[in-house]
């Protein structure tokens, strides 16, 4: 290992090393299930509005988009505004109601006025599936980091930075709780900006600061030309690559506020003002973010040739960022150089922790606390037995998403988020939206609508050509994640969302139509007058 790749690994160690400390100091100020699973509700709106930020610009929005951007021009500048736009609808929709409703998980909200059980069961399966396959996103962009830093392009180095990822986020979770993960979203926030922030300097002072003429030399070096900056590159091909763009579309719109560990995240704030402050804080701090994508894209579109160029194409696009941040600190082997690599690969993988940190605490509070407690025990565990099946829950999911993403490093990561958004908004938002806004809504209602949503997601994802039946690039590496051999991709479209969101939201009519529940038109109101006003928020919500 020369000098640079010995500096760039010291660097990238240190952030994981603080983002250590962080955990081991928060795991001194937390006890109780409060304190592990909301941080004890003590978060102002400006802390969770940079956790909030931190959780959500993952390893998708830093390597994935940009990637995309850097490869398809304007079509990858979608999936920022897609992100973007889905505030929107948590801020307008969710946020306030969900905070004041619910205790700790998705599912106290929805089994306040409808039977524990079968509720309960089916909110903790979505959520573990969502966060999966968002874990995949980053433990892939993990490995193509730790591989660039290292200079060694092996498979096996891959796989072992995707057990260390799982590793580390198992003790984030088990040692730190929320109070732990959300200062390292925070600090992660915090760096990920600023790390951003003087790439895009240096990247437009390589242009006199002229936005144009960026965009016009990565036309120019793309070799698409003038068709790099107009839509339809990826997605304008043909009807289906519209259609599927359009499926693209509302998956990200509607999906963010249905992400369980976003959810989670308003029910740190004391009040339901504050988690109203904090996704403004939250839309501010990514919208200028992903305005940062636009010039990281372009930026390595323009700057990124050969060797470099073919890295970025072999990645799928994930170390777009990375590479041209090498670029501008004066090329590969400079000294300029690794110090900008190392700074920007210590902040992607910041973020990655920051985020499977969150993921993973999400989706094994659901099991402890929906699953073990409310469905297996009826309510009847002590909280210390809940929160030990918490952290046992930690551990199973990461060593399920370590065996899943080994096999999943070949895809965009923007695009395995896409998939994790489009069963957020199959499974889980149509339950939410219709139990905080329709009376007439029941207990076959919420578990149609979210197993539907799942299943359909997930099963035409499963038959996509996203899993089999893509083909082969130029270079002759296979596409899909089977064998070439294999062909099961009898859906057409890549993103299943303009399927599955309108079936979930109709299995949800149709089951509550088809059922009577008096119990649940009783509890509408007292769940109206909760959301409106918070009162009995952190109360059980058991019946």
């Amino acid at each position: 290992m020369d000098g640079n790749q010995l500096l760039t690994t010291g660097l990238f160690l240190s952030v994981v090393a603080l983002t250590i400390g962080i955990t081991i100091r928060a795991s001194r100020t937390s006890s109780g299930a409060a304190d592990h699973y909301a941080g004890g509700r003590n978060f102002s709106g400006f802390q969770n509005g940079l956790a909030i930020g931190g959780d959500y610009m993952s390893a998708a929005s830093f390597l994935g988009i940009s990637g995309a951007i850097a490869l398809y021009g304007y079509d990858g500048f979608l999936y920022s505004i897609g992100f973007l736009v889905a505030w929107l609808v948590a801020l307008l929709l969710v946020a306030e109601v969900l905070r004041n409703s619910g205790r700790y998980t998705m599912a106290d909200q929805l089994a306040y006025r409808m039977k524990q059980r079968p509720v309960r069961t089916a909110a903790a399966t979505s959520t573990v599936v969502v966060s999966i396959f968002y874990l995949l996103a980053q433990m892939v962009g993990a490995g193509a980091l730790v591989t660039l830093l290292l200079g060694v392009d092996s498979g096996a180095v891959k796989n072992l930075t995707i057990v260390g990822v799982g590793a580390l986020m198992i003790f984030y979770v088990t040692v730190g709780g929320m109070k732990g993960t959300t200062w390292v979203q925070i600090v992660k926030a915090v760096l990920l900006m600023t790390g951003s922030a003087l790439i895009v300097v240096l990247v437009l002072a390589q242009f006199s600061f002229n936005l144009s003429e960026l965009l016009g030399t990565a036309a120019q070096n793309s070799g698409k030309g003038g068709a790099f900056l107009d839509p339809g590159l990826k997605y304008g091909g043909s009807t289906l690559s519209k259609i599927d763009f359009l499926s693209l579309g509302i998956a990200l719109v509607l999906g963010t506020a249905g992400l369980p560990h976003i959810l989670v995240r308003f029910y740190t704030t004391p009040t339901a003002r504050d988690a109203r402050k904090s996704v403004l804080w939250a839309i501010g701090l990514i919208g200028t973010f992903y305005l940062f994508t636009l010039v990281l894209g372009f930026g390595a579109a323009a700057l990124l040739k050969g060797d470099a160029m073919q890295k970025v194409v072999a990645s799928g696009g994930n170390l777009a960022s990375p590479l041209l941040a090498e670029e501008v600190g004066g090329g590969a082997g400079s000294t300029g150089g690794a110090i900008l690599l190392a700074l920007i690969a210590a902040v992607a993988f910041a973020t990655i922790l920051a985020v499977v940190a969150g993921l993973t605490l999400t989706s094994s509070v659901s099991v402890a606390h929906d699953l073990y407690n409310s469905v297996w025990r009826k309510g009847q565990a002590t909280e210390k037995e809940e929160l030990r099946v918490s952290r046992y829950a930690a551990a199973g999911i990461g060593m399920v998403a370590i065996l899943l993403a080994i096999p999943a490093q070949k895809l965009n990561i923007a695009f395995l988020v896409a998939l994790a958004f489009a069963i957020a908004a199959s499974a889980n938002l149509p339950a939410i939206i219709y139990n905080m806004f329709w009376r007439r809504f029941n207990t076959r209602g919420a578990v149609w609508s979210i197993y539907g949503g799942l299943i359909s997601a997930v099963g035409l994802v499963v038959f996509s050509p996203v899993v089999s039946g893509k083909g082969v690039d130029a270079t002759g590496k296979n596409l899909s994640l089977l064998p070439t051999s294999i062909d099961i991709s009898w859906f057409p479209l890549e993103n299943p969302g303009i399927v599955s969101i309108p079936l979930g939201f109709f299995l949800g009519w149709l089951g509550s139509v088809t059922s009577k529940e008096p119990d649940a038109l009783e509890r509408y109101t007292e769940l109206e007058v909760r959301a409106l006003t918070g009162a009995g928020a952190e109360s059980a919500v058991q019946h």
